[in-house]
């Protein structure tokens, strides 16, 4: 009961600040101008000007841009309306006489729905405001053993002037000749809300589900959540580089799940530095390393997250990342030094 009680506080706390922190979304107009560009993304909005050379757009979700005429076309509210209208007369007219050729045709053109840019089209829609990422890695290895690596994550973002929002979700599952390796959840979030003087605030919740942990050989899968409250300063604050640097006060709750399993609850606190740089030829670099310090236990222990991505095109990245963790809070949750590469859809 107490760790239904406290998962579920902990649940409607950060549901509460989160949603109180999205509630910005804005109603959009149906009959919008629509900016396409080359590589087929679209946005929509209302065309203020057009020159020669310039196409000046006032788009609903990333205000006004200025784009060249060469890398995108405008499509009027009125002429959407009359082209879906004449599309809508041309389908319903053939749709009765197809050859075998044009079933061919169709079939192929049902295909494009599953492009990259399509894909990543259909997610801009359906989650609005938001920005964000999903991800995928797979590997199947056969030498003296087989071996199954699996892994899939999303992440969601939305800034505003003083406040950004992140919600996160993985799950990653690994094999070894049928034998579970790694049958790991984890989910985390975190609202940072900045103050006047570069001084900022954050709240970071992470939980972390581990089925496939094993201590000296002995199973040992647990749920653990951490809640971090911490403060700090930007250092280095401007467009393409930013350091953070703050201290933070952390609750971890463990629960053993195996048979006889038990619950532990301990505060620790801890230092953290955070980095992201926006490199040459589309690439970024975001790093976060934290120091936890025991007052209590003096025991000490570190985590480190680096991470560098490279954009091939406005929907399609990937990225190299690196995870490790040297810290026990109780002695039962698993230390480990990860390397991964992922392939994603960005929106």
């Amino acid at each position: 009961m107490k760790f239904t009680a406290r998962i579920l506080a902990t649940a409607v706390l950060a549901c509460w600040i989160f949603a109180g922190a999205g509630r910005a979304a804005e109603t959009e107009g149906n009959a919008r101008d629509v900016l396409v560009y080359k590589d087929g993304d679209r946005v929509q909005g209302q065309l203020i000007e057009k020159t020669d050379k310039i196409i000046v757009f006032a788009s609903d979700r990333f205000g006004q841009l200025r784009v060249l005429v060469e890398n995108a076309v405008v499509i009027r509210a009125d002429e959407a309306a009359a082209q879906a209208a004449a599309h809508n007369r041309e389908t319903a007219a053939t749709v009765k006489r197809k050859t075998p050729e044009q079933a061919e045709t169709e079939r192929l053109s049902l295909l494009d729905h599953f492009s990259p840019a399509v894909l990543t089209a259909m997610l801009r829609d359906y989650f609005g405001p938001w920005h964000g990422r999903f991800a995928f890695s797979a590997e199947t290895v056969s030498n003296a053993s087989k071996q199954v690596n699996t892994g899939v994550e999303m992440k969601l973002q939305r800034k505003w002037k003083s406040d950004e929002v992140q919600l996160n979700g993985r799950y990653d599952f690994s094999e070894t000749n049928a034998l579970t390796t790694t049958d790991l959840v984890k989910a985390d979030g975190l609202w940072r809300h900045d103050f006047p003087h570069n001084y900022f605030a954050l709240y970071h919740p992470n939980l972390e589900w581990n089925r496939a942990s094993f201590n000296n050989g002995v199973p040992n899968d647990y749920v653990q959540l951490q809640q971090e409250i911490g403060a700090g300063v930007s250092i280095l604050p401007n467009l393409h580089r930013k350091v953070r640097v703050g201290f933070s006060e952390n609750l971890f709750d463990v629960w053993n799940t195996t048979p006889g399993g038990m619950h532990t609850s301990r505060t620790v606190e801890s230092a953290f530095v955070e980095t992201e740089l926006k490199l040459p030829w589309r690439m970024s670099l975001s790093q976060r390393g934290v120091y936890y310090y025991s007052f209590a236990s003096t025991k000490d222990g570190w985590e480190n997250r680096i991470e560098l991505s490279k954009k091939f095109t406005e929907t399609f990245s990937t990225s190299i990342r690196q995870e490790t963790r040297q810290y026990n809070p109780d002695g039962t949750t698993q230390n480990y030094s990860r390397l991964k590469l992922l392939f994603g859809l960005d929106f």
